[in-house]
């Protein structure tokens, strides 16, 4: 009996047929890697942020893909128990970028030097805008609920429709628009670093003016953060309308006003002693004892 040399094998499994190897591509950019048990997969280098190009790496590879303009988003304040929250969206271009030597993570600079990167990105921004969400905000929705709408509102009030969206830290949901999420974003792309520094510096200003209605907490040199100077304004002096009673040293700083103020009505009278109680209720429900500042907005042109 003789084999046909055509004919399969009568037992065992056939060998595996070596990969396809694909044709070569005629384009300088593309490459293909090999995964050593996977597919053949392709990557685009000129598609990738180089470490050495600075704060214009992701504008200038989003730019080259086709997703221009690109809009940056950051806020100043998550931290602090006093004070709004401010949340800013810039535009920028990559060759603007490259004539702003002064850009930077405004947490990396010294006061006056965000001031003049603050004029420089107003000055050079092809598009902004910023939104200021007040303690009595927070207090009632919630930080993070704030952060959140506050980014996408910034946005939102952008005249410019952006291509991409760059956010720093977490990604933002419902921007209508393709968006990464860049850790330390403010310190890797110019876009977050510039709406940092239109944060901050607004913050800053508005943290000022409320020195002058509320000068023994030092508003203007700590800016409502939780510093050695501002718990001890505390203790002392209890909240002001404008702390957030959603924060926890808050709170026990207005429990302690409060027991201050049951002590000192005992040797007044009953009528002191009602108005302890109201303040005792309030501490309770959360809520600040006055009016604060409510949601505002800066739109490029005004």
């Amino acid at each position: 009996m003789t084999r046909d040399c055509d004919a399969p094998a009568a037992s065992g499994p056939a060998p595996p047929a070596p990969p396809a190897l694909p044709a070569p591509s005629a384009s300088p950019a593309k490459t293909v890697q090999v995964a050593p048990d996977g597919p053949l997969y392709p990557r685009y280098p000129g598609y990738t942020p180089r470490r050495d190009g600075g704060l214009a790496a992701y504008e200038t590879v989003l730019a080259r893909a086709g997703f221009t303009p690109v809009a940056g988003i950051d806020e100043a304040g998550r931290g602090a128990c006093a004070g709004p929250l401010v949340v800013a969206a810039v535009v920028l271009e990559p060759a603007s970028i490259r004539r702003m030597p002064g850009l930077a993570d405004s947490k990396l600079l010294s006061p006056q030097a965000r001031e003049d990167a603050y004029a420089e990105v107003l000055r050079r921004a092809v598009d902004w805008h910023v939104v200021v969400i007040g303690s009595d905000q927070i207090d009632a929705a919630g930080l993070h609920v704030c952060n959140v709408s506050g980014m996408r509102r910034a946005f939102a009030g952008l005249r410019t429709r952006a291509g991409y969206v760059l956010t720093d830290g977490f990604p933002i949901r419902g921007l209508g628009a393709p968006a990464l999420a860049v850790w330390k974003g403010d310190r890797v792309t110019a876009s977050v670093a510039a709406a940092s520094i239109l944060a901050k510096v607004s913050r800053d200003r508005m943290m000022r003016d409320l020195h002058e209605r509320y000068p023994q907490y030092g508003f203007d040199r700590h800016k409502g953060y939780v510093t050695d100077e501002h718990v001890r304004a505390l203790e002392q002096h209890g909240p002001c309308p404008v702390h957030r009673y959603s924060f926890v040293n808050v709170v026990a700083a207005a429990g302690r006003a409060a027991v201050s103020t049951v002590t000192a009505s005992a040797t007044v009278g009953a009528g002191t002693a009602v108005e302890a109680e109201d303040i005792e209720a309030l501490m309770a429900s959360g809520l600040s004892p006055a009016g604060a500042p409510g949601q505002d907005e800066r739109r490029m042109d005004s």
